[in-house]
Formats: structure tokens, C-alpha cells, sequence
């Protein structure tokens, strides 16, 4: 089937809609990145926080209707929120909503990503969307949804699930389908210790994007039955979805770049390793997540800092930085700075080389330091002298060290008490 191209279309399909975006995840995986934050929170690109690629997309794809339920330490998720994303028109019609767990249908929180949505299935009600886009909170990627919400009411779908290609040995952390040649899903399998290869791509499996569109009433219906099953752990991966497949339509809606036709951007930035990646993938001289497209801009709150500074030109104690994404308000003092992307109000002192690293907002790295493959968390002050990422056994006794080598270095690790958000 084709997808239905008319924009007067789409437009009307995305009017009708309301996104739900599941922003309550801790991010364990992460480590101590997430002692004081929600995954989605963490921030990203050198300006932005995660939460903003799939709130940008749907505003992008014209769907000004969005509720972001919030669950584990959100305060700094939900002030991002409240702060950059206050500029649609109440008076349209337009919102982003928060909406944390308060216990409205049961005692206890949020237990699975069903059941998020069910907690709050009053709200949605009286929203009376035609049909629901659910979005995972946490995943870095530019996408049109508008085509995939098309593609579902063409192709008659009662639910109809985002997918994407991944690495078969990387597979094991999604859920992992099987579809026709009519874009039906006729195998649908969370988290599979063993996944199964696509026919003819014996490295690749078709793993799922934790997005789905649901017409309203059979996901009302669905969330009802599900919380009704004694044996259900009330996740949309591990439990509707597989229970659907024999009785519904549901549908498949790969994933591809809309230029190329190939493989899309998409990056689950849910280890401290990817998210070292994928953030220093961005200082390419063209890299696959164009953060310099003007027609699909990725929104945020920001602060008003100066402009990036950099200082001294004398031999042995010159400011610059090569191969690096520099934000407002760094000053970079007398020092070398290659291959590393640094966030707003990062002050490098004289003499310090930091290589192949991630400085997030507001660290302060004293003079004749040397760091390289670090991921530096939020307002850390390294101390004058300090060397990172050169001997990883001794960094292993004040740090978080990843399987592929990044340290992970947070204010409590220095003995700081400045409390990250």
C-alpha cells in the first residue's frame, strides 16, 4: 500500500491526535548519571535535554496535543518542560502537559508503560483524541509522525508499531518482530535472549522503536482488558501487543531516512557509552543527526549566556578547540580542547588538554588537567591537576568506568555536593 501524501490529509490526522510521551524511566543503565534525574532529562548535543527530540518532533509534525507522564525524580524534567515549552497556544487549543504518577486508578504507581497510560485514561478521555501516538521519553531521533499516523488509517490498523533495523547482537534489548509483505506483524517478542534474523538479512533484526498509534477506542479497550489479567506485567511490549497480534490488525511502520530511503537516525542513548557515541558523533564534519536543519528544528529551553570565549595565544598556553561543538558561555582558557563537545558555562583553565570528551553544563575544570574519553557530569569542579582517563585502574577507584572505557564523572564521585538535575 501507499502512504497517502496529500498534507490536507495528514494535517487532519494530526489535529486529531494527542501524544503520550512515557518520560518516567530511571535510565539504571546509565549508572550515577541518573541518581538525580529522569533518563529523558539527561542532557544531549550540547544544548539540548533527551526529552526534546520526540517533543520537537511531534510539534514538527503538527501534533500540538502532548501529555508527558513523568514517574522517577522528574523535578528537572519537569522544569525543563515547564520552562521551554510553554509557548504553544492554550488559547488554540495547543499543550504540553505534565502528568505525573498520582495514583488516580490504584494505589500504586506507575508498573509498566500499560499501565501508565491507563493511570491516566480520564485525562485522555476528555481529550477525545481520534487516535493516541505513544512515545518513549528517552530515545534521539528526527521523525515525521504525521506518515506513520497516514500509513495506519490506510492500512486500517488498530495499532501500528514504529520499527527500525538494529545489529542482530544488539537486538536482545528491544522488542523484535516478524512482518508480512502487507506490513502486518505476525511475530512480536520483547526482549528475546536469542533474536530471531530478517529474512535475507541474516545481521539484522527489525526491532521495535517503542512508538505505536492506537485508534482510541481499542486502546481504551485494551488497557482495560490488560488490567483485568492477573498474569500481565501491563507493558505495551511484553503484553498488548503479543496478545493483539492474533486478533487485530497490527501493523508495522518501518522506520527509513526520508531523503535517502535507507537507514534512519535513531539512537537509544540508555548506556553510558552510547550516550558518549552519540553525542561525539555530533562533532563530524556531516554527521548523521543534522542538528543544523532549519526545517525541522529541534526546540528547547535555553538560557541566555554570552557567546563561547577562547583565550591566550602564547606558545605552550593557547585557548582552542578542533573537531568540537562549543556552547554559550564557555570560556576556554589557555587550553586545548579536540574532539569533545562542551555544554553552556564550561570554563577550561589555563594548560589543560581534554580530548575525545563530554562536559556537561557548568564544570569547571582546573588548570594543567588532563582529560580524555570522559563524559563529565553537570557543575563538577575537577581539581587543578587532575589527570582522567589515562590509567583506567586508577580511575576505576574514584569513578564509574564503562565496558568500552568512558569515565563517568559526577560531583558525588569528587565528594561535591552539588546535586545534579
Amino acid at each position: 500500500m501507499s502512504t497517502p501524501t496529500s498534507g490536507r490529509f495528514v494535517s487532519r490526522l494530526t489535529r486529531e491526535t494527542l501524544a503520550v510521551i512515557l518520560a518516567g524511566g530511571r535510565g539504571s543503565r546509565l549508572h550515577q548519571l541518573t541518581d538525580w534525574r529522569a533518563k529523558p532529562a539527561v542532557h544531549f548535543g550540547g544544548k539540548f535535554r533527551i526529552i526534546d527530540f520526540p517533543l520537537s518532533n511531534c510539534v514538527n509534525s503538527g501534533i500540538r496535543r502532548i501529555s508527558v507522564l513523568t514517574q522517577y525524580k522528574s523535578h528537572s524534567l519537569d522544569r525543563h518542560v515547564q520552562r521551554g515549552w510553554g509557548f504553544l497556544g492554550g488559547e488554540l487549543g495547543e499543550f504540553v502537559e505534565l502528568l505525573p504518577a498520582q495514583q488516580r486508578l490504584s494505589e500504586s504507581w506507575y508498573v509498566g508503560t500499560a499501565d501508565a497510560v491507563l493511570q491516566n485514561i480520564d485525562i485522555i478521555r476528555r481529550h477525545n483524541p481520534e487516535y493516541v501516538l505513544i512515545l518513549a521519553g528517552d530515545h534521539v531521533y528526527k521523525m515525521d509522525y504525521g506518515t506513520m499516523i497516514a500509513a495506519h488509517v490506510e492500512r486500517g490498523a488498530d495499532i501500528t508499531v514504529g520499527c527500525i533495523e538494529v545489529p542482530l547482537d544488539i537486538a536482545h534489548a528491544f522488542g523484535v518482530m516478524d512482518m508480512d509483505k502487507d506490513y502486518r506483524i505476525v511475530k512480536f517478542t520483547e526482549k528475546p535472549p536469542k533474536p530471531e534474523p530478517m529474512p535475507g538479512k541474516p545481521d539484522k533484526a527489525l526491532a521495535s522503536m517503542g512508538i505505536y498509534v492506537f485508534s482510541t477506542k481499542v486502546l481504551f479497550r485494551e488497557l482495560l482488558k490488560d488490567r483485568d489479567n492477573p498474569n500481565s506485567s501491563h507493558d505495551f511490549g511484553k503484553d498488548i501487543i503479543p496478545s493483539m497480534i492474533k486478533t487485530h490488525r497490527v501493523s508495522a511502520f518501518p522506520f527509513r531516512d526520508p531523503v535517502s530511503g535507507g537507514d534512519a537516525y535513531w539512537r537509544d542513548v540508555g548506556t553510558v557509552d552510547s550516550l558518549w557515541e552519540a553525542n561525539l558523533e555530533l562533532t563530524g564534519i556531516t554527521p548523521e543527526l543534522d542538528l543544523y536543519d532549519a526545517a525541522w528544528p529541534i526546540w528547547t529551553y535555553q538560557e541566555q549566556v554570552a557567546p563561547a570565549k577562547f583565550v591566550f595565544n602564547d606558545d605552550g598556553r593557547r585557548g582552542y578547540a578542533v573537531d568540537s561543538l562549543i556552547a554559550g558561555g564557555c570560556i576556554i582558557s589557555g587550553s586545548a580542547v579536540k574532539h569533545s563537545l562542551l555544554f553552556p558555562r564550561v570554563r577550561v583553565h589555563s594548560y589543560c588538554e581534554i580530548e575525545d570528551s563530554v562536559l556537561f553544563p557548568s564544570v569547571e575544570v582546573g588548570r594543567r588537567c588532563k582529560i580524555r574519553k570522559a563524559l563529565i557530569d553537570r557543575r563538577c569542579k575537577i581539581p587543578e591537576g587532575t589527570v582522567i582517563g589515562y590509567d583506567l585502574e586508577a580511575d576505576k577507584k574514584r569513578f564509574h568506568v564503562s565496558p568500552k572505557g568512558v569515565v563517568l564523572v559526577t560531583p558525588d564521585m569528587l565528594g561535591q555536593d552539588d546535586i545534579n538535575g
